[in-house]
């Protein structure tokens, strides 16, 4: 099989500069229906090629991870018919994942509180999370009712009740320790985080996990993301100096 062309936007930039895990907070979808005069699920259902397109770029250039924002804790707050139609509408990508996962070796992964998600949904995760258990090619992690917060909590809730068992001794615990019991665990952390639709904000996303990585805004909307803009976010990243709360080696001179 013929090697995917580098975009032209990348050609310079070395490959071991490229961001291996790139999570996405995809941000505008109701922007983009109101301003086309358009119910939002219009906006969401538009979004889902905006995904099949940033797969396709993580697919090509052999990333290994990409972790996408697409129902948040807060999100129970909407109209339910939104709700409903949300889930409806994350039922059948599921379904649809699953050539991408048999045929490209990609292993999914959802993160998130599963106690309020309808039974038709989480039958549907867990046959994708099973399918591609063993997989080695890239990963696909959705975020569905996920909260940084109720992740946090979830983790000392969990280290509390070993506690308590007498199971875990708490002076043992440290950063590795608390991380294995993240709705992430065994993940990378993210090398670059994208938002589109131009807010500055991380609105409760992989709080833990985020910690030094870059950030990346752009103005444009979910839905009219394209590949291009993706390329874009790479070359910037790639530019930057990552430190780690260090200092660059042309600091110290």
């Amino acid at each position: 099989m013929a090697e995917t062309p580098v975009p032209a936007t990348l050609a310079d930039v070395p490959r071991e500069r490229w961001p291996q895990h790139i999570a996405i907070i995809m941000d505008g979808n109701g922007r983009w229906a109101r301003q086309r005069r358009l119910p939002r699920m219009e906006g969401h259902r538009a979004g889902r090629d905006s995904v099949e397109r940033v797969l396709e770029v993580v697919e090509d250039l052999g990333l290994k991870q990409v972790t996408l924002y697409a129902f948040s804790h807060e999100n129970w707050s909407r109209p339910q018919d939104e709700i409903d139609s949300l889930m409806k509408l994350y039922r059948r990508n599921l379904v649809a994942e699953r050539r991408r996962i048999t045929e490209k070796n990609a292993r999914f992964i959802n993160i998130g509180r599963r106690d309020k998600l309808p039974a038709a949904v989480l039958k549907e995760v867990e046959t994708n999370e099973r399918l591609g258990a063993e997989n080695t090619g890239p990963v696909l992690c959705l975020a569905v009712n996920y909260g940084g917060r109720q992740e946090i909590v979830d983790a000392a809730r969990s280290l509390a009740r070993d506690a308590a068992a007498g199971t875990l001794d708490p002076e043992t615990i440290d950063e590795a320790t608390f991380a294995s019991r993240l709705y992430t665990a065994g993940q990378s952390d993210p090398d670059l985080l994208i938002r589109t639709g131009g807010e500055m904000r991380v609105s409760n996303f992989l709080l833990w996990q985020i910690s030094y990585t870059e950030l990346y805004v752009t103005d444009v909307l979910w839905p009219d993301f394209q590949k291009e803009d993706l390329y874009r976010a790479m070359a910037d990243y790639a530019r930057r100096q990552r430190r780690f709360g260090g200092l660059s080696p042309d600091d110290v001179r």
